[in-house]
């Protein structure tokens, strides 16, 4: 039998959490544990931070080019998060899925549900929920002595979680972060499985009808 027609097709893979839940180390972690991994590189009109590349970290651009993305159909999702513009380019999604390739997203609530409604069956969606409020609290305010974030931010963003964590039940996966590198295995352990789905393996119509014309 000729196995070389048997393909898969990439996954889109999202974790969402509210800020300090552990998206972005479990998302760091995976991107290390698999190489056949890439992650979406968000458009962002935010400014630009020291050490970031264009192209890499994200594409940068100003507001009415991001706008112009918006109507030419060139974003996958998009939301305004405090105060500033993200969103997926459409190309290089498309691209990595049809080789075969998964994609992992770091994006909200709001971004998830725009691809729920055009990427369904390409679509595997996590919510990383923290263990107790005050936990996400230490969390937020120990990230916050790296970032100079002042008390304002701190509680603007502990707001915004509770707001975030309401739509938990939207997802296809939860995972209660208490112990990162149990998190982190969990999610590989989705990841895994959900490669394996038989309607992700292009060809496999034609394999069966081969094995058992030969019976």
């Amino acid at each position: 039998m000729d196995l070389s027609k048997l393909k898969r097709r990439g996954l889109m893979f999202v974790l969402s959490s509210p800020s300090g839940a552990g998206k972005t180390t479990i998302t760091r972690a995976l991107m290390e544990n698999n190489p056949d991994l890439t992650a979406s590189i968000s458009a962002t009109t935010r400014t630009q931070r020291g050490g970031e590349l264009n192209g890499k970290h994200y594409y940068f651009v100003d507001i009415p080019a991001f706008t112009k993305m918006i109507d030419n159909g060139e974003l996958l999702e998009y939301a305004k998060v405090f105060d500033n513009y993200y969103g997926t380019p459409r190309g290089p999604v498309e691209e990595a899925l049809s080789a075969g390739q998964d994609v992992v997203f770091d994006i909200d609530w709001q971004g998830t549900q725009q691809l729920e409604e055009i990427a369904r069956d390409d679509l595997v969606t996590i919510f990383i929920l923290p263990p107790s409020h005050a936990e996400l609290e230490k969390r937020l305010r120990k990230r916050a002595i790296d970032t100079h974030e002042t008390e304002m931010q701190i509680r603007s963003r502990m707001e915004k979680a509770s707001s975030e964590m309401s739509h938990y039940s939207e997802y296809d996966y939860v995972i209660i972060n208490k112990d990162i590198e149990s998190s982190i295995a969990k999610a590989q352990t989705i990841l895994d499985a959900e490669r394996m789905k038989r309607k992700r393996l292009t060809g496999t119509s034609e394999f069966v009808r081969g094995l058992m014309g030969g019976l």
